[in-house]
């Protein structure tokens, strides 16, 4: 089976991104938003737990999302490729 990559790519970028934006308004509705830098902010920079944060964090997000699916699908394809002959 063949994936398609820019379609794997767009759905893990879409799941990643609106994850952690999910992720953090839950954070936010429950704890406040305390504006610190977590651990997933030392990689993507200007996030917090935040309004703020919370976009800057989808943006990131997506864009990390769409890399490693399209790399992903892009292995995948190539092995199973490899595996079939």
């Amino acid at each position: 089976m063949k994936l398609n990559v820019k379609a794997f790519a767009l759905t893990c970028a879409l799941v990643w991104g609106l994850g952690l934006f999910l992720l953090t308004w839950w954070i936010i509705a429950f704890d406040g938003a305390t504006g610190e830098i977590t651990f997933i902010g030392r990689f993507y920079r200007g996030y917090c737990i935040s309004p703020t944060g919370s976009l800057i964090g989808l943006v990131w997000a997506f864009i990390d999302g769409l890399i490693g699916g399209a790399i992903f699908a892009w292995l995948y394809n190539f092995i199973s490729r490899r595996a079939a002959k």
